[in-house]
């Protein structure tokens, strides 16, 4: 399944004089001019392509993964209040109210992945109209985006990342307490890292500045690039597009849905299990049907081997049944017996069923194994006496065009 990763531009912040600022990178060449940096994956392990280019020219793939920037979310800690879906959003924006520089109105929240309502849980907080534009514009291009993911989030595993930032180090440390960007200019901030610090937590940066970075830390860092860090967004468990950002899936578009679930590396173990499944009952009904066949194809050669052995003259067999009936019934002529295909057994079997009111047949016409007899003069209650009575005996009557045919029921 394949997966685009993209990185939504930074938003743009207010001078302290009141002016706007220089927009952000890649909002500078304007709306239909936006470029976004990119990961593409085939199977979300390998980097497939990664680049620069405007929306209309990005990759498609089955699943499309946005990253915000992270200064543009912040995060909050909370007891996680006991209220529904359509009430959560409301709740969550009157208890951080004190807590935020916006209106809360202009904000959209995301709570933390599969948290309780009476249990501690992380809340991010992204600006709403920025991000509702940023994932209309994608949308006009005919990029729909199944997550907005953030880089980096609350976990009790701390990690941290070092970047270039212009001439200086930056560095993105997560932990249980938080997540936060720090200026690495100065002593300040690397009295936040005692030893114990450091060695309980994963360091990664970009290739270009690992000397420095280790020269700071005073540890090794692992080389991680901005490309293979977006594609560890394939195993966040966040997903910032809640509430009124929730994707709205009608049929297909559920569908799809529910195939990218399936096909995504969480469920690749039942994806495995169940094509086993099916293999095992490919296999086992294959065997079935070849040992049905082979009993098959043992009757039936049981079957030619008793005709020829009862009949001798027959030399090809081509329906053993047939055959031996047939075979049966030539040797039972030739002995002078009667057959039940016989007029004898016909008017015998007609003779003890015929009603004691109705007096002898007008007619008679005989056909191998029929007797048709004229039902003019026959009420329906007479006819129905000798069907029933000759039923009960094993034959069969049936009426057609005012004759009544009598013959052996092959049903039994």
């Amino acid at each position: 399944m394949t997966t685009l990763i993209l990185l939504l531009p930074q938003r743009s912040r207010l001078r302290a004089q009141g002016r706007d600022a220089l927009p952000a990178e890649g909002q500078a060449r304007g709306e239909h001019g936006r470029e976004y940096d990119y990961v593409f994956s085939r199977d979300g392990v390998q980097i497939e392509s990664q680049g620069r280019a405007p929306a209309a020219l990005l990759p498609r793939a089955d699943t499309v993964i946005a990253a915000p920037a992270e200064a543009d979310v912040s995060w909050h800690r909370l007891t996680l209040p006991r209220a529904g879906r359509a009430k959560l959003r409301a709740a969550l924006a009157g208890m951080l109210e004190e807590a935020l520089l916006d209106d809360p109105e202009t904000l959209h929240f995301a709570v933390e992945p599969e948290a309780l309502g009476g249990a501690p849980a992380w809340v991010a907080v992204t600006h709403k109209a920025w991000l509702t534009e940023q994932l209309g514009l994608l949308e006009q291009a005919q990029i729909s985006v199944d997550r907005v993911t953030p880089l980096s989030w609350p976990d009790q595993q701390p990690r941290g990342y070092f970047l270039a930032q212009g001439d200086t180090l930056g560095l993105r440390w997560s932990h249980a307490a938080g997540a936060a960007h720090l200026c690495l200019e100065g002593s300040l901030a690397r009295d936040l890292f005692p030893p114990a610090a450091v060695l309980n937590t994963q360091w990664h940066g970009e290739p270009e500045v690992l000397a420095a970075a280790e020269r700071w830390l005073g540890a090794a860092v692992a080389p991680q690039s901005r490309a293979e860090r977006m594609l560890d967004l394939l195993k966040s468990p966040w997903n910032l597009r809640q509430f009124e950002l929730a994707p709205r899936t009608r049929g297909m578009q559920l569908l799809r849905e529910l195939y990218r679930g399936l096909m995504s590396r969480r469920w690749r173990p039942v994806r495995w299990g169940l094509a086993g499944l099916v293999v095992v009952q490919l296999l086992g009904l294959n065997l079935w049907a070849w040992q049905q066949r082979q009993q098959l194809e043992s009757r039936r050669a049981a079957l030619a081997t008793t005709l020829t052995t009862a009949f001798p003259q027959v030399r090809a067999v081509l329906d053993a049944p047939l055959q031996m009936q047939r075979e049966t019934e030539l040797l039972r002529a030739s002995a002078g017996r009667v057959g039940e295909q016989d007029l004898e057994v016909l008017l015998s079997a007609a003779a003890t069923a015929w009603p004691a009111e109705r007096g002898p047949a007008d007619a008679l016409s005989f056909e191998t194994g029929r007797l048709l007899i004229p039902a003019a003069g026959w009420s329906d209650a007479q006819i129905q006496q000798f069907r029933r009575q000759l039923q009960s005996e094993g034959w069969q009557l049936d009426v057609n065009d005012g004759r009544m045919s009598l013959s052996r029921n092959r049903a039994l």
